[in-house]
């Protein structure tokens, strides 16, 4: 590093120390320090105070939804690199972690623990992605505006044994600022353009009467270069606030979300509801719902031109899973109903649709049921029109907690009609969060962990192929490298 950059940085440090206190430093000890094995991060939120015991709870390594990639395969090097939320020995505190899959021989070297995020709350996953060059990208999540952000960035391309923190900003009242906070990241890369971000920030002081009541706007930013952004744009902003889950294709660039309504009393988050979409096909210039209707954002009003179902009318939530395109670049929207935020039976059915947008309109069709409100999948659609789900749709051994045995879905017909194959079974934990890589290789189709549904465990971490293989990556490794051993046949060649 040459005496300039340590000047620049040492300003920068400077900078950030005579800021007021709800800006973060963005110092954090980037650890580098290879693991002996792969463990999930456990976690649960809101207790319940019944037998189901927590609203949510799990091995929650790859969660939530709206964190996205988790995965990347690059075929220069055949690998799909693949990062997660780690935890120490005792599972005690959340480590990010990246590692990768070699098609070439089959194995997996020790993980990389980049840093620790002083925490053990899974909504602080990391997620990735990996530029043209073959630089790798960590992007550090926080949940809210207690604690900070960061981005690490690979010192050499394709290559998890060191990172560097990289000192992002973005532009605030045109001029450049830290960018030390921000929440659901899901990054996207466009080898021309850069990369395009979709995120969540907290806003107080917006919802009536409640001042302190934090809003989840959902916005988006570009960078050129991954630490220069621009300024943070909001694409919804109704009442409470949203989840939003996005996809790309191409130069599209999708996102599908729903809205926390108001409520005087409590959070409207438990009480999320209806489904949006809206698509950029210009980096973030110009948005349009799916009829390629020109809408201007933010979004303001539950009733507008995104709006592909309004369930707030029907008394049902809306959990959304992930969002595919299909061969003619048309949006393919996975999520769940249910009548209630709590666990357990009398909220159920949890039952799973699929939202297609045919040309003209959207045709939402039925797929299963499952038996918790979190219980997420990813939705695949390859060049032959096949479509696929990984999900744990099958109840688990910790019944209606989040999660259960992971399932295969196909169907050969848009969704009018799904065969399903159960890839796991008689499993001591519930499995969930079945994500789906970038630029997906059928060799790693999909990738898990598991954990008891009601009270802290251990974690583990799993993979599949695209025929239903299931391969455990293993918590203890005497080697560099450790081939996964696989746990559950299902090859039907």
């Amino acid at each position: 590093m040459t005496t300039n950059t340590h000047f620049v940085k040492a300003i920068y440090f400077l900078s950030v120390l005579m800021t007021n206190s709800t800006s973060f430093a963005q110092t954090v000890t980037t650890l580098n320090q290879q693991d002996t094995g792969y463990r999930g991060i456990w976690y649960s939120n809101e207790p319940s105070n019944d037998e189901f015991v927590y609203k949510y709870s799990g091995g929650l390594a790859t969660y939530p939804a709206n964190h996205y990639p988790f995965s990347v395969y690059s075929k220069k090097v055949n690998k799909t690199f693949f990062c997660y939320g780690g935890a120490d020995p005792g599972g005690n505190t959340l480590y990010h972690m990246i590692s990768y899959f070699d098609h070439s021989t089959g194995q997996v070297p020790r993980p990389t623990i980049v840093l620790d995020k002083e925490t053990d709350n899974a909504h602080d996953n990391p997620v990735m992605n990996i530029d043209k060059e073959g630089y790798i990208w960590l992007f550090s999540t926080a949940n809210g505006t207690l604690s900070p952000s960061y981005v690490h960035k690979s010192k050499r391309p394709y290559d998890i044994s060191e990172f560097e923190q990289v000192f992002a900003d973005k532009i605030e009242h045109g001029e450049a600022v830290k960018m030390d906070n921000f929440s659901y990241l899901q990054s996207w890369y466009q080898p021309k353009k850069g990369f395009i971000n979709l995120f969540t920030h907290y806003q107080t002081g917006v919802i009536p009467d409640q001042p302190d009541k934090p809003r989840r706007t959902i916005g988006f930013m570009t960078s050129r270069d991954g630490e220069h952004y621009s300024s943070w744009k909001d694409i919804a902003a109704i009442e409470e606030g949203h989840y939003q889950t996005s996809a790309q294709s191409g130069k599209i660039l999708g996102t599908s979300f729903n809205f926390h309504p108001y409520r005087k009393e409590g959070n409207g988050l438990n009480f999320r509801t209806n489904l949006y979409y809206l698509q950029t096909a210009d980096f973030g210039k110009s948005w349009t719902n799916a009829k390629g209707q020109k809408i201007e954002i933010p979004l303001r009003t539950s009733q507008n031109e995104a709006l592909v179902k309004d369930y707030q009318t029907e008394g049902l939530l809306v959990y959304i899973n992930d969002l595919e395109y299909d061969g003619q670049d048309r949006p393919v929207i996975l999520y769940l109903t249910t009548k209630g935020y709590e666990a357990g039976p009398e909220n159920g059915p949890r039952d799973w649709f699929t939202a297609r947008f045919t040309g003209e309109d959207w045709e939402i069709l039925p797929v299963t049921s499952s038996d918790n409100n979190y219980d997420m999948g990813s939705l695949y659609i390859d060049e032959q029109g096949i479509w696929r789900i990984i999900g744990p749709t099958a109840s688990g051994p910790q019944k209606f907690n989040t999660g259960g045995e992971m399932v295969l879905w196909t169907s050969m017909d848009q969704g009018k009609t799904w065969s399903s194959k159960q890839l796991t079974q008689k499993s001591r934990y519930n499995h969930s969060y079945a994500r789906k890589p970038v630029h997906v290789n059928e060799e790693f189709y999909a990738f898990w962990a598991d954990g008891h549904g009601r009270e802290k465990s251990v974690s583990n971490l799993y993979f599949c192929d695209r025929e239903g293989n299931v391969y455990l990556l293993p918590a203890k490794m005497e080697g560099q490298f450790a081939k996964p051993e696989l746990i559950s046949a299902h090859d039907d060649k």
